[in-house]
């Protein structure tokens, strides 16, 4: 599976590649980003590579992320090529509440300054970027709605909410003829697979194709850290956020994953961070992969993840090492429950080609068929 092979994303006509170019190293000033000329050569790369999904947001290094990619995207000339997405809801002036969050007010400023940054006069796919916790499903939808009238995006989704969240906002613009969302960004990795007991069956039952942030654990899954050669240095982006709320990845089930995977992918002969990507992406659900770099060497390692097929034993051993308690209600729904529920009969799911599958693949030819 290569680059030049684009799905369409959830109930949509949009067709993206499997895995999109993640913006946010884009641009030193966090201290750990990729310089200008580094960048370009990473655009450069992944658009001859066949890739045409690019992410972005109004937050990634104060806003230069948007700035470089606009301009590349302008020199290389590839504007209708391309598809772009950013995101809004970060607070932009310290003091200020409404120059932050998903109100119409910062979603309408929002939006002006994402699009003079990327130079551009439309969003192929805005994205509310987190839940702030107070605005209405129903105002972010109705705002992303008139954004869709009034030309300035093409298509909306939603990035860090709450399932119940998501459900609601594509609910009521189903009920009131509105923009639907297509997509919902959410963070999916061999060590974070949380996503699967709500968003994976509510995004295919929805028509939201998910794209995954972080499928390398934060860089845990790159290949750097390897038990048999007692760990990794320590260096990086992730030993800078270790210990902070909800970012600590060094965990003794996160090491036992690590040591999992790095077995599987010495079986196979590929590193790490490519089986790492390749199981997100062939995940159900999963419509594209977020992958990012500071390194030309890290994104062409990336690039090459769709190249070949996990062999079903070793999934499974990475399944079995990354598996996930089921919480309530989940674990209440087993075989005992279902037995009682249907009188004994075996009652299985529908056959395969009874409904159209959620995602259509469109080869570069033109062609199409089914995933």
């Amino acid at each position: 599976m290569s680059l030049d092979t684009y799905y369409t994303l959830g109930r949509s006509g949009l067709r993206v590649s499997r895995l999109a170019l993640g913006a946010m190293t884009f641009g030193d000033n966090w201290g750990w980003g990729a310089a200008e000329d580094t960048a370009r050569a990473m655009f450069d790369r992944y658009l001859a590579a066949g890739g045409n999904f690019l992410d972005t947001a109004d937050l990634y290094t104060d806003g230069a992320s948007e700035e470089l990619l606009g301009r590349f995207i302008a020199e290389a000339g590839v504007r209708d090529r391309v598809v772009l997405a950013t995101k809004f809801s970060y607070n932009a002036q310290p003091g200020n509440p409404n120059a932050g969050g998903n109100g119409r007010k910062n979603i309408l400023r929002a939006v002006e300054g994402s699009l003079r940054r990327l130079g551009t006069d439309y969003i192929d796919l805005y994205l509310l970027h987190t839940w702030d916790r107070l605005t209405p499903a129903e105002e972010v939808m109705r705002t992303l709605d008139d954004l869709v009238r009034a030309g300035k995006i093409r298509y909306a989704g939603l990035s860090d909410v709450p399932a119940w969240y998501a459900s609601r906002a594509q609910t009521w613009a189903e009920a009131h003829a509105l923009t639907p969302l297509v997509s919902l960004q959410l963070e999916y990795s061999l060590i974070e697979r949380h996503i699967e007991q709500e968003f994976v069956p509510m995004a295919g039952e929805l028509g939201m194709g998910i794209t995954a942030w972080s499928p390398l654990g934060m860089g845990l899954l790159s290949g750097k850290y390897k038990p048999s050669e007692a760990g990794g240095s320590g260096e990086g982006r992730l030993a800078k956020v270790a210990g902070m709320p909800g970012f600590d990845r060094f965990t003794e089930r996160n090491w036992a994953i690590v040591a999992a995977l790095e077995e599987v992918a010495r079986a196979i002969g590929k590193p790490m961070a490519q089986v790492a990507l390749n199981w997100v992406a062939t995940q159900p659900g999963v419509a594209s992969v977020i992958v990012g770099a500071t390194k030309l060497a890290q994104l062409d390692d990336n690039l090459a993840a769709l190249s070949f097929q996990i062999p079903a034993e070793l999934r499974a051993r990475l399944d079995a090492a990354s598996a996930i308690e089921a919480s309530f209600p989940y674990w209440f729904f087993g075989d005992v429950q279902q037995s009682r529920l249907h009188g004994g009969v075996a009652v299985g799911s529908k056959p395969a080609g009874y409904a159209p599958p959620v995602f259509v693949a469109a080869q570069a030819s033109g062609d199409f068929k089914t995933d």
